[in-house]
């Protein structure tokens, strides 16, 4: 009975291994864009497999290299981990809005306000790949359990569209908790929840960036569609809030993934701004709003492998980080000009006047901030002056002391060569000497 027991044990231990690897299989069913070389992927393994790898600091040039040569796909969670692991050990302060930590159990054992709006989209998310067509399967599932979690870890966004499909690629290289742990990661370290929030003001502000972009590298393709009043709103939203999983090939989003892992929100931009500009000719030769949004948003995803490589390979040469910021500021200071357009006399006195209340208020503040400050500095002062002098009377310690030793080395040196019986007659105590006599 005990051997049957075992072989039981045996078998079902075998059943689910099969089944998990079946499952990967399925999972992993999409078409690579850039195979991983086995050099490559030996980089790879070998950083992976490294003691205490969440505490070790990689050399960035290192896995930057390893990233534009290539990712394994049936590594790719784990390197995503990896990637997510250096990015945090590379923040000296941890990002401000971190959720309460709730363990991810706890949070599925609760009801969610956002169930009807995840299970109507559930459908519509990677409906043709085998893992999520099957309704309720395991796929559909698990992808809710993520959702359900993430919207009540995160009340402020909750649930929003586009989310699964960010979701929904994070479950496809790895196990559920762990693609929530990732999501969780994305939203708030990478800052990406930002623009999931209810009133998309940060949307906004990235579409009129994407634009500024545009025009900077793309002048002609830029005046195109301002000629035919067609903002990246109109196409470049999806792209946005789904990191282009519900347009493009999966290959291909898998690689935008491994570089938003490794660089960061950004690579959006850079990503969008390579796909326009790749495809400038073919967008050129459309001369009305629907034949151009209709291309761009039907054509343009289905992209060759050639063609989706060289976009990758593009995103790796770009740095437009310090336009971005440039632009987010411009944003701002035109939204404040239209809001003063708006205003009459009145109301931009009165507007005037509150900031110059709050600018005063602003002063005070600063002036007893610096003068804590001050008085902070003179108390450090004082100490340092202490602590000089202390270090003064040490060295003075220090340097009596090294005397002394000086001083009986030389005695011991001297009584070495000098002994007190220098005829070798054997010394004896004065009991001895009474005794003897």
């Amino acid at each position: 009975l005990q051997e049957q027991r075992q072989e039981l044990q045996l078998l079902q231990i075998q059943s689910s291994s099969e089944n998990n690897l079946l499952n990967k299989r399925l999972k992993l069913d999409y078409e690579e864009i850039t195979p991983c070389l086995k050099d490559v992927t030996l980089v790879w393994e070998k950083m992976m497999s490294t003691p205490g790898r969440s505490k070790t600091k990689f050399d960035m040039e290192k896995i930057h290299s390893a990233v534009g040569q290539g990712v394994p796909r049936h590594h790719r969670g784990e390197i995503w981990k990896l990637l997510a692991e250096q990015y945090q050990l590379k923040q000296h302060f941890p990002s401000k809005h971190q959720p309460k930590e709730t363990p991810y159990k706890e949070l599925l054992k609760q009801l969610t306000s956002q169930q009807h709006a995840i299970l109507i989209d559930l459908g519509r998310t990677f409906p043709t790949h085998p893992y999520f067509s099957a309704q309720l399967g395991a796929g559909q599932l698990s992808l809710y359990n993520i959702l359900k979690a993430y919207s009540l870890l995160d009340q402020e966004v909750g649930y929003c569209q586009g989310l699964s499909f960010v979701a929904g690629v994070l479950l496809l290289h790895m196990c559920e908790e762990d693609a929530f742990r990732m999501l969780k990661f994305l939203m708030f370290d990478m800052g990406l929840r930002k623009q999931y929030r209810p009133d998309m003001t940060i949307l906004q502000i990235q579409m009129y960036q994407l634009s500024r972009l545009l025009h900077d590298y793309h002048k002609d393709l830029y005046n195109h569609l301002e000629e035919h009043e067609i903002g990246p709103s109109l196409y470049a939203a999806p792209w946005f809030l789904t990191m282009f999983a519900s347009q493009f090939p999966l290959g291909f989003v898998a690689r935008v993934f491994d570089m938003l892992f490794l660089q960061g929100s950004e690579v959006i931009f850079k990503v969008a701004l390579s796909l326009l500009g790749s495809h400038k000719p073919l967008i050129l030769q459309h001369d009305n709003l629907e034949t151009i949004v209709d291309f761009i948003k039907s054509t343009l995803p289905n992209l060759g492998l050639v063609q989706m490589e060289k976009t990758i390979n593009q995103v790796f040469e770009m740095d437009i980080s310090k336009q971005l910021q440039a632009y987010e500021v411009e944003y701002h200071v035109l939204q404040d000009e239209l809001v003063d357009a708006s205003l009459d006399d009145n109301q931009r006195m009165d507007k005037l006047e509150k900031a110059n209340s709050s600018l005063r208020k602003q002063n005070f503040d600063l002036l007893e901030e610096l003068q804590v400050a001050n008085g902070k500095i003179q108390s450090l002062e004082a100490t340092v002056e202490i602590l000089l002098n202390n270090e003064s009377k040490l060295k003075q310690s220090l340097l009596t002391l090294e005397l002394e030793r000086k001083a009986l080395l030389q005695t011991v040196e001297e009584l070495c060569r000098h002994p007190a019986n220098p005829a070798g007659k054997p010394v004896l105590t004065r009991q001895e000497e009474m005794d003897a006599n």
